[in-house]
């Protein structure tokens, strides 16, 4: 055998044991609830409270008297935009239209435009949002129970304008959608762990039990952002419970996948779908640029909380700054860093709940949770391909993008695939009709195909 021959032989066979490698995978670790409230650990109170949104007067004069003290701000650099971070000029702005125009009797009233309820799980009180479909619309439909997972720095009523989307029926379908979105722990009104470790594989569990004792054997999940670690967790440990997972954020991190990403970078013509190259060539710069705020609440989140907790001025300026590069991603050379095309109201909330519930910290170390050694490599939830129905969704300058023949090495059973040439990162709040009919769309590919299942079993067994 020639020289060059044995390389190739080699090399084949290095590769081919790699590849082989994919397949070989420990047993799927077992994790139950645990107990994460402070102390000694003691039975849940099991009950379901209703809840309504109210904070005394004194929270919100206190506020305003902190936004009319702020000090004066530092002048930005000539032509910088906001490519320093907020731009102090628009900053001003931003305070002016917080104190004079916000008006928080309003928005507390639409905070609180659906029914919402307190139940303690694991020793927390978690807070959600629960729609149901008006009764006289249910006749004749299935009612498809459906967990909706937010991220950072987001509550619930990020989804606010998707709900009436789901929950109305559709014409000539024979399903609609019950909504069910949790503030995560350490978010808002839902109490924050007393203890570490609450990642989102535990988090996923917790969710799991307020499905449970809602009396749901099973249901559908969406998820965006840093939620969609906790629904991929949540697919991977119960896959007898999430009937299907739809994201706009599908992160493939099985060891094949990461190959495939690899190749996919190398050779972007042969791997990355066409409307997607440039985005995909160009994000990795991107993230070097803008991910500084991940590594400083994956390492440090309780000093970046303390000042954040501090000056409310500060969080929205460290909040906005990373909406508005979500939502688009040439923001930054804007002189107005696409202010413009924010709903401020909406944001604003946002930032309003979080400080005055003083869950900024807490809601910062969900980062310091899932990027670390100890989860993401220790435990290893997410080198198991995800087996249940998945759909995923991409919006234009959403923050990172994935081949298609990288997210298949992670979802295994992936029906839809989805890019669309507008929107962003905050789907559900600038593309919620988007969003919607592509959630829509997916279950009914999904019920099509498990329909497809039950009549071949059925003819298999008649011929049988």
């Amino acid at each position: 055998m020639m020289m060059w021959q044995f390389v190739i032989v080699a090399i084949s066979a290095v590769l081919s044991c790699y590849i082989y490698s994919f397949t070989i995978l420990p047993p799927l670790p077992q994790l139950h609830l645990k107990y994460w409230g402070p102390g000694n650990e003691k039975p849940d109170d099991q009950s379901i409270r209703p809840f309504r949104i109210r904070f005394p007067e004194s929270d919100i004069i206190q506020l305003k008297n902190r936004l009319n003290s702020t000090r004066s701000l530092s002048h930005p650099l000539e032509n910088s935009n906001f490519q320093y971070g907020f731009n102090t000029y628009y900053m001003n702005d931003l305070l002016d239209f917080w104190i004079t125009e916000y008006n928080w009797t309003e928005r507390e009233a639409y905070l609180n435009k659906f029914p919402q309820y307190i139940t303690e799980i694991g020793g927390l009180d978690l807070h959600f949002v629960h729609v149901k479909p008006n009764p006289s619309q249910v006749k004749g439909k299935e009612v498809l129970p459906l967990l909706l997972i937010h991220g950072w720095p987001s509550i619930p009523s990020e989804f606010f304008h998707l709900i009436p989307l789901l929950t109305t029926p559709h014409p000539n379908v024979d399903f609609l959608f019950e909504v069910i979105i949790p503030s995560l722990p350490g978010f808002g009104f839902s109490k924050s762990p007393s203890k570490k470790g609450l990642n989102a594989a535990e988090m996923g569990l917790i969710l799991d039990e307020l499905m449970e004792r809602l009396s749901f054997e099973s249901y559908h999940i969406h998820t965006e952002d840093i939620g969609s670690a906790i629904g991929m967790a949540l697919s991977i440990l119960r896959p007898d419970r999430v009937r299907g997972f739809h994201s706009t954020l599908c992160v493939p991190f099985t060891l094949k996948s990461m190959f495939y990403t690899v190749l996919s970078t190398l050779f972007p013509r042969i791997f990355v779908e066409e409307p997607r190259r440039e985005m995909f060539a160009k994000q990795w710069s991107f993230w070097i640029e803008e991910t500084g705020y991940l590594h400083m609440q994956s390492t440090k989140p309780d000093t970046v909380g303390v000042a954040l907790t501090d000056s409310p001025a500060g969080f929205a300026a460290y909040t906005l700054e990373k909406v508005l590069t979500g939502e688009n991603k040439q923001a930054k050379f804007l002189p107005d860093g696409g202010l413009k095309d924010l709903n401020k109201l909406e944001v604003l909330d946002n930032i309003m709940v979080l400080w005055l519930t003083k869950t900024v910290t807490s809601s910062l170390r969900i980062y310091a949770e899932n990027f670390n050694s100890g989860y993401f490599i220790g435990l290893g939830i997410y080198q198991y391909p995800i087996n249940v129905p998945s759909a995923c969704v991409w919006f234009k300058d959403e923050i990172a993008y994935f081949p298609q023949i990288a997210v298949e090495a992670s979802f295994s059973n992936l029906l839809s695939f989805n890019l669309y040439p507008k929107g962003g990162h905050f789907a559900a709040l600038n593309e919620p009709k988007l969003l919607s009919d592509d959630i829509w769309n997916f279950i009914k590919i999904l019920r099509r195909k498990t329909d497809q299942r039950i009549c071949l079993r059925s003819n298999i067994t008649s011929h049988g």
